[in-house]
Protein backbone atom coordinates (compact mmCIF):
# COMPACT_ATOMS: atom_id res chain seq x y z
CA UNK A 1 0.00 0.00 0.00
CA UNK A 2 1.84 3.27 -0.88
CA UNK A 3 2.51 5.66 2.02
CA UNK A 4 -0.38 7.54 3.44
CA UNK A 5 -0.19 11.36 3.09
CA UNK A 6 0.73 13.63 6.03
CA UNK A 7 -2.10 16.07 7.62
CA UNK A 8 -0.34 18.98 5.88
CA UNK A 9 -0.62 17.21 2.63
CA UNK A 10 -4.00 16.39 2.66
CA UNK A 11 -5.30 19.40 3.95
CA UNK A 12 -3.14 21.23 1.08
CA UNK A 13 -5.56 19.08 -1.32
CA UNK A 14 -8.61 19.41 1.20
CA UNK A 15 -8.43 23.16 0.93
CA UNK A 16 -8.12 23.28 -2.85
CA UNK A 17 -10.80 20.26 -2.75
CA UNK A 18 -13.25 22.96 -1.23
CA UNK A 19 -11.73 26.43 -3.12
CA UNK A 20 -12.49 24.35 -6.48
CA UNK A 21 -16.06 23.37 -5.79
CA UNK A 22 -16.57 26.63 -4.71
CA UNK A 23 -15.47 28.21 -8.12
CA UNK A 24 -17.23 25.43 -9.83
CA UNK A 25 -20.87 26.24 -8.40
CA UNK A 26 -20.51 30.15 -8.63
CA UNK A 27 -19.64 29.75 -12.02
CA UNK A 28 -22.17 27.56 -13.40
CA UNK A 29 -24.81 30.19 -11.14
CA UNK A 30 -23.06 32.97 -12.81
CA UNK A 31 -23.61 31.23 -16.16
CA UNK A 32 -26.85 29.80 -15.98
CA UNK A 33 -28.85 32.41 -14.15
CA UNK A 34 -26.88 35.81 -13.17
CA UNK A 35 -25.02 36.64 -16.75
CA UNK A 36 -28.21 35.82 -18.34
CA UNK A 37 -30.36 38.34 -16.18
CA UNK A 38 -27.94 41.07 -17.17
CA UNK A 39 -30.35 42.00 -20.41
CA UNK A 40 -33.13 42.33 -17.78
CA UNK A 41 -31.94 45.16 -15.91
CA UNK A 42 -32.72 47.78 -18.65
CA UNK A 43 -30.54 50.78 -19.28
CA UNK A 44 -31.19 53.19 -17.01
CA UNK A 45 -30.15 51.16 -13.96
CA UNK A 46 -27.46 48.94 -15.27
CA UNK A 47 -24.59 51.02 -14.82
CA UNK A 48 -24.98 50.92 -11.39
CA UNK A 49 -26.18 47.33 -11.31
CA UNK A 50 -22.79 46.51 -13.03
CA UNK A 51 -20.90 48.32 -10.30
CA UNK A 52 -22.44 46.97 -7.73
CA UNK A 53 -22.20 43.64 -9.30
CA UNK A 54 -18.70 43.90 -9.58
CA UNK A 55 -18.26 45.66 -6.05
CA UNK A 56 -20.10 42.58 -4.61
CA UNK A 57 -18.92 39.11 -6.73
CA UNK A 58 -14.86 40.45 -5.95
CA UNK A 59 -14.45 40.04 -2.15
CA UNK A 60 -16.10 36.63 -2.70
CA UNK A 61 -14.28 35.48 -6.27
CA UNK A 62 -10.91 37.10 -5.43
CA UNK A 63 -10.00 34.88 -2.49
CA UNK A 64 -11.17 31.76 -4.03
CA UNK A 65 -9.26 31.93 -7.09
CA UNK A 66 -6.25 33.03 -4.98
CA UNK A 67 -6.55 30.27 -2.32
CA UNK A 68 -7.64 27.93 -5.13
CA UNK A 69 -4.49 28.83 -7.48
CA UNK A 70 -2.06 28.39 -4.42
CA UNK A 71 -3.31 25.64 -3.41
CA UNK A 72 -3.12 23.63 -6.84
CA UNK A 73 0.56 25.25 -7.48
CA UNK A 74 1.27 23.55 -3.89
CA UNK A 75 0.23 20.38 -5.05
CA UNK A 76 2.85 19.95 -7.35
CA UNK A 77 4.94 20.76 -4.80
CA UNK A 78 3.73 19.10 -1.48
CA UNK A 79 1.75 16.51 -3.25
CA UNK A 80 0.38 13.52 -1.86
CA UNK A 81 1.75 10.19 -2.60
CA UNK A 82 -1.24 8.66 -3.92
CA UNK A 83 -1.94 11.66 -5.95
CA UNK A 84 -1.09 11.28 -9.66
CA UNK A 85 1.20 13.65 -10.93
CA UNK A 86 -0.40 14.24 -14.47
CA UNK A 87 -3.12 14.75 -12.64
CA UNK A 88 -1.96 17.37 -10.39
CA UNK A 89 -0.64 19.21 -13.32
CA UNK A 90 -4.01 19.05 -15.41
CA UNK A 91 -5.51 20.27 -12.31
CA UNK A 92 -3.29 23.65 -12.31
CA UNK A 93 -3.75 23.71 -15.96
CA UNK A 94 -7.49 23.86 -15.71
CA UNK A 95 -6.88 27.19 -13.28
CA UNK A 96 -4.50 28.80 -15.83
CA UNK A 97 -7.42 28.49 -18.31
CA UNK A 98 -9.70 30.14 -15.87
CA UNK A 99 -7.65 32.61 -15.18
CA UNK A 100 -6.54 33.56 -18.78
CA UNK A 101 -9.82 33.58 -19.77
CA UNK A 102 -10.82 35.94 -16.87
CA UNK A 103 -7.98 38.32 -17.73
CA UNK A 104 -8.70 38.30 -21.62
CA UNK A 105 -12.26 37.88 -21.88
CA UNK A 106 -14.40 38.43 -19.14
CA UNK A 107 -12.78 41.58 -17.06
CA UNK A 108 -12.32 43.47 -20.65
CA UNK A 109 -16.56 42.63 -21.19
CA UNK A 110 -17.37 43.99 -18.07
CA UNK A 111 -15.13 47.58 -18.29
CA UNK A 112 -17.26 47.77 -21.47
CA UNK A 113 -20.63 46.88 -19.22
CA UNK A 114 -19.59 49.48 -16.55
CA UNK A 115 -20.41 51.92 -18.87
CA UNK A 116 -23.94 50.79 -19.66
CA UNK A 117 -25.50 47.46 -20.87
CA UNK A 118 -23.97 47.15 -24.52
CA UNK A 119 -25.30 43.66 -26.19
CA UNK A 120 -22.56 42.51 -27.60
CA UNK A 121 -20.47 42.57 -24.65
CA UNK A 122 -23.12 40.72 -22.83
CA UNK A 123 -23.11 38.30 -25.54
CA UNK A 124 -19.35 38.15 -25.40
CA UNK A 125 -19.30 37.69 -21.61
CA UNK A 126 -22.09 34.85 -21.69
CA UNK A 127 -20.41 32.81 -24.70
CA UNK A 128 -16.65 33.31 -23.33
CA UNK A 129 -18.01 32.51 -19.89
CA UNK A 130 -18.15 28.84 -21.20
CA UNK A 131 -14.22 28.17 -21.08
CA UNK A 132 -14.24 29.50 -17.22
CA UNK A 133 -17.36 26.79 -16.61
CA UNK A 134 -15.91 24.46 -18.75
CA UNK A 135 -12.13 25.17 -17.05
CA UNK A 136 -13.98 24.74 -13.33
CA UNK A 137 -15.94 21.94 -13.98
CA UNK A 138 -12.98 19.74 -15.14
CA UNK A 139 -10.69 21.42 -12.48
CA UNK A 140 -13.54 20.21 -9.87
CA UNK A 141 -13.49 16.44 -11.23
CA UNK A 142 -9.61 16.41 -11.25
CA UNK A 143 -9.85 16.81 -7.90
CA UNK A 144 -12.20 14.97 -6.66
CA UNK A 145 -10.09 12.03 -8.36
CA UNK A 146 -7.58 12.99 -6.14
CA UNK A 147 -9.16 13.42 -3.05
CA UNK A 148 -10.89 10.13 -3.51
CA UNK A 149 -7.22 8.09 -4.69
CA UNK A 150 -5.68 9.99 -1.61
CA UNK A 151 -8.40 8.47 0.61
CA UNK A 152 -8.81 5.21 -0.97
CA UNK A 153 -5.52 4.04 -2.27
CA UNK A 154 -5.02 1.07 -4.35
CA UNK A 155 -3.44 -1.91 -2.47
CA UNK A 156 0.14 -2.97 -4.22
CA UNK A 157 -0.80 -6.17 -5.92
CA UNK A 158 -4.44 -6.17 -5.69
Amino acid sequence: MPEPASPLLLLVLLVNFASTWAMAGLIWTMQCVHYPLFASVGPDAFARYQASHVARITPLVGPLMLVELGTSAALLVVRPPAAPVPLVWAGLGCVLVAWIATAVFSVPAHHVLGAGFDAAAHERLVSTNWIRTLAWTAHAAIVTILVWKCLHPVREGA
